[in-house]
């Protein structure tokens, strides 16, 4: 008689805390050049930045710029799994354009508390200056670049807390209510390039603190796309006064009045409404909803982008469903690229961490958009996380002598590497519920 097999245990747990590499990985002279590309010559000339009121130069010690800079963009592309292996790394073979430098934890985890957050801040800003547009080599589906040409800036804003991670590690914060606090990010809707970012200490503060600094960064003409977070009349109103567009879903319970029908369906109905109908403070422009039936479930999406011909009610739901996307960054920034685990305890760590997490991450999306380049294929097929896995074989490849081209080499592996997506059932299933409801779409 056959007995059962004993069934494994499900894992629990938060899966962007999963057991670390103990070795860093190894250099890669192509990815390393390109870094040096980014970061200098800025690195090696004193940089000022502002702190509160006043602008500051910052000043030569051991620890430099450049040497912090090496050290914080290493931790995060080697996958270096502390501070105490990343000074044995530094001593022994020095960190990209660094040489060999005898430093203590002690002193490197000391800087990272004292070091100004504000000039990664600054570096930031210079690669995502810097980097190349890959738009134009890389088509999208002919319906985003249609998309793309009727606004200045398609743009994802979302937060994300950092507090949670204090408590999964267990770490004990050395002053009561210090916790790793919370990042407001915005990225390009069809690249997923960043944008800015943006920190605050207070992990439990409301995404709307951010408002104002949302609507300032965005161009007039151009498009942001939020959660629910954000939900405000008065700020839908003033993205009408100022010439700029938002999509985001639109709260239960909420009073409105429809104006008109624009178009209706069996599964999906396009309306200008009045928001706020018994509120003393009402929306005191017109909204347009975009109400779609997905399964069983009615999905309702708002914008102020009144003219059907300029965003189609497929597009509002299509363009939204694409907010995920940024929720897929602050994954692999956690997950992959160890921005779940916080190098040190201290808010001013933890901001360089954050920044220079980014910093990588805008150069390694670079990467992988080269990549999607050289095997025709657009650049949101491309698995991100596979791109940075297969960097290893790139690096082995090295050793051995090949010194290859790392996109080349990339992609003639591409399918040994699972680069490209594989479509899934779930997504030929969600391509035929879209073509039931959107085949045909009337207009009025």
């Amino acid at each position: 008689m056959k007995t059962r097999a004993k069934q494994r245990p499900r894992k629990e747990g938060n899966p962007d805390l999963r057991r670390q590499r103990q070795t860093p990985a190894l250099e890669i002279p192509q990815l390393v050049e390109e870094l040096k590309e980014y970061l200098t010559p800025c690195l090696f000339t004193p940089l000022k930045y502002v702190q509160g009121n006043h602008e500051k130069l910052m000043r030569e010690r051991l620890l430099t710029l450049p040497v912090m800079v090496a050290l914080v963009v290493s931790l995060v592309y080697r996958n270096i799994p502390g501070l105490s292996e990343t000074v044995r790394l530094l001593q022994q073979e020095g960190l990209l354009w660094v040489k060999p430098l005898k430093v203590s934890k002690q002193a490197v985890s000391k800087r990272l508390m004292n070091f100004p957050a504000e000039i990664f801040a600054v570096l930031l800003k210079r690669v995502l200056e810097k980097k190349p547009d890959v738009a134009k080599k890389n088509p999208l589906e002919k319906q985003w670049e249609t998309v793309r040409e009727k606004f200045s800036a398609l743009w994802i804003a979302d937060g994300s807390t950092l507090e949670q991670l204090r408590k999964r590690l267990k770490i004990a914060p050395k002053e009561s209510g210090e916790l790793a606090g919370k990042i407001m990010v915005i990225v390009e809707a069809l690249t997923q390039v960043p944008v800015t970012m943006w920190y605050e200490e207070n992990a439990r503060c409301n995404d709307k603190i951010w408002g104002q600094e949302l609507l300032e960064a965005l161009p007039e003409s151009g498009l942001l796309i939020f959660d629910l977070g954000f939900f405000c009349f008065s700020w839908f109103d003033q993205f009408t006064q100022e010439n700029k567009f938002f999509l985001t879903r639109m709260r239960g319970k909420t009073s409105y009045q429809v104006q008109r029908v624009l178009s209706s369906g069996a599964f999906y109905r396009d309306e200008i409404i009045e928001l706020g109908q018994y509120r003393s403070n009402p929306c005191h422009h017109p909204v347009r909803l975009v109400s779609v039936l997905w399964g069983k479930t009615w999905y309702y999406y708002l914008t102020n982008v009144l003219d059907a011909r300029h965003l189609s009610p497929q597009e509002v739901c299509d363009l939204y469903r694409r907010r995920w996307k940024i929720e897929e960054a602050f994954s692999l920034t956690k997950r992959l690229l160890g921005l779940a685990y916080l190098w040190v305890g201290h808010i001013n760590g933890v901001q360089i961490q954050i920044l220079s997490t980014l910093i990588f991450y805008t150069v390694l999306n670079q990467l992988v958009a080269e990549v999607a380049i050289a095997l025709h294929q657009p650049k949101e097929k491309i698995s991100v996380e596979m791109v940075f896995r297969s960097l290893y074989y790139v690096a082995k490849a090295v050793l051995r002598g090949e010194n290859p081209d790392t996109v080349v080499y990339l992609a003639s592996q591409a399918k040994l590497f699972g680069l490209v997506k594989a479509e899934r059932k779930r997504h030929r299933q969600k391509d035929a519920l879209s073509r039931q409801i959107w085949d045909p779409i009337p207009l009025s």
